[in-house]
């Protein structure tokens, strides 16, 4: 039988209250939470205002301020660009799609490697450095891999999404800018005449 979903409320003193527990806890908590697949949902404890995404928001605020952060300066302005833009719901998708897609390349190696740690293949120290060197180019040449298809699902999102446009708007049925043209020049009065 699956659990239900956690919930942990937010009150006006930004003390989150969870629920499961009957007990305060704090940003880490929630991150241990996340780190252990718990399912979970942060509420305003007022008006019931679903608050997960901003407290999720904050704890990926205090990790890139923390140590070594995931985004760069310039990735985090080209997501900043894309708010507000055509594009936006769609860069949502592709994101969550590679990270996904990222997340089963992990989870990949993670089998591979249970696989030969349980063999007893590394009892021997020499063995683990010996087949990291190996892995490594193999690692750098799938993740290269990875970007280029996904720089590639990307453009052909781009262009399906340009194509469904072009599509929309031929429907509409514009006039030629030329024509417009044309028919201003005829209808334009005639100053020689008076």
């Amino acid at each position: 039988m699956a659990e239900a979903t956690r919930l942990i409320k937010k009150y006006p003193n930004r003390r989150l209250y969870d629920t499961q527990t009957s007990s305060y806890i704090t940003l880490g908590d929630v991150k241990q939470l996340v780190l252990q697949n718990e399912d979970f949902h942060v509420v305003d404890a007022k008006s019931g205002e679903d608050l997960t995404r901003s407290i999720l928001l904050q704890i990926i605020l205090e990790e890139e301020t923390a140590g070594a952060p995931i985004f760069t300066s310039p990735m985090l302005s080209q997501i900043i660009r894309f708010y507000g833009n055509a594009m936006q719901g769609i860069m949502g998708t592709f994101l969550e799609k590679n990270l996904q897609a990222f997340m089963d390349i992990q989870n990949s190696f993670q089998e591979q490697g249970k696989n030969m740690a349980d063999g007893s293949q590394f009892a021997n120290p020499e063995l683990g450095s010996q087949f990291m060197s190996v892995q490594t180019p193999v690692i750098q040449s799938m993740m290269s891999n990875y970007i280029e298809q996904s720089k590639n699902m990307f453009v052909q999102m781009q262009d399906q999404f340009q194509n469904q446009t072009r599509n929309i708007f031929t429907n509409f049925g514009f006039p030629n800018p030329a024509d417009m043209a044309n028919m201003a020049g005829r209808n334009k009065p005639d100053s020689n005449k008076k």
